[in-house]
């Protein structure tokens, strides 16, 4: 990146127009008769005169400093000088477009969450958008003691907080700590709304924040996977069971170290109990309907009616009236 001057005009320019830079100060040169301002496409031009705004330019062209910028900058702020010796004007050229970062977790965030007393760790990953809205600002905190500045050097800054607010926001907003997605909107708006005011100072707006998504470790998205796929999600015991019931047909235990064999084993505990509770309510029901159930009587005879005379008998194999044989 550099600015040349030939033998008509000193031209004054950002001449690579690089994507990831906010603003170049074009700076300790000297400005003379028949120079020229060429400002791009997305760039506006800030003329800085012992470290005061003294114009801004905004519409893309090339512009003669001595019949188009002076008269300007004279009208608009008393800015007057000749040019037989020339002078030294600072320009700053800011890239106007809204950036786009990508941001990620560098490592784990653990949250606060009931009944692990290590937190909950989490990782998560989206974008955020941000543009220069404050030019005096940027000067005043930035510019004034940096020639450049560039997207790498903001998200530096958010970064460094990042983790701060996203713990802050999904312990605030993260309703279920096993389905953060669907709390993302409200946990990225505070987010967003608390970078905001982080950089605002600095000239600096947050336009936009995203977390396209949340990523749990290994064994714990292994067991929503489970629960999602059974349809059993918030029904421990019923996972539990399920869980005992592929250890026993697989023949082996899934891994993960003495954490995961004492969980094995606390659920093969849990699912015993209530087998053993449930044989005994069967017996238990097995005992009543028994005992509701009147046994057989011999004394229970069964009536006839002689087919011959129609005497009715009980259960005898002739006809005491009769003696029709009836059996």
């Amino acid at each position: 990146m550099a600015f040349f001057k030939n033998q008509f005009a000193n031209v004054v320019e950002w001449e690579e127009f690089r994507d990831d830079m906010i603003f170049w100060k074009w700076s300790n040169r000297e400005i003379k008769k028949g120079s020229k301002l060429i400002i791009h496409p997305g760039q506006d031009a800030i003329f800085l005169y012992n470290g005061k705004i003294e114009g801004i330019f905004k519409d893309e062209g090339d512009y003669n400093i001595e019949s188009e910028i002076i008269p300007f900058l004279s009208t608009l702020k008393g800015f007057k000088f000749g040019f037989n010796s020339g002078i030294r004007i600072e320009v700053l050229f800011v890239n106007t477009k809204e950036f786009t970062v990508k941001w990620g977790t560098k490592n784990a965030i653990n949250i606060p969450t009931p009944g692990m007393p290590g937190g909950m760790p989490i990782r998560a990953n989206g974008t955020f958008q941000f543009k220069v809205n404050d030019y005096v600002a940027l000067i005043d905190k930035i510019a004034g003691v940096k020639s450049s500045y560039f997207v790498d050097d903001v998200k530096i800054r958010i970064t460094a907080i990042l983790d701060q607010l996203l713990m802050r926001w999904i312990s605030k907003e993260g309703k279920d700590m096993f389905n953060l997605q669907a709390n993302a909107h409200e946990i990225a708006k505070g987010i967003k709304d608390d970078l905001d005011m982080e950089v605002i100072d600095d000239g600096l707006t947050i336009t936009g924040f995203t977390i396209m998504s949340f990523n749990y470790p290994k064994e714990i998205q292994d067991m929503i996977n489970k629960n999602a796929s059974f349809g059993m999600v918030g029904d421990m015991k019923k996972y539990q069971q399920v869980s005992i019931l592929d250890g026993m047909s697989s023949g082996k235990t899934s891994g993960g170290g003495a954490a995961s064999d004492v969980a094995g084993m606390m659920m093969g505990m849990n699912m015993a109990k209530e087998m053993i509770k449930n044989m005994e309510g069967d017996e238990k029901d097995g005992a009543k309907s028994v005992e509701q159930t009147p046994p057989p009587t011999d004394t229970a005879k069964k009536v006839n009616f002689c087919p011959n005379c129609g005497e009715k008998n009980t259960g005898t194999k002739f006809c005491p009236n009769c003696g029709y044989k009836l059996a």
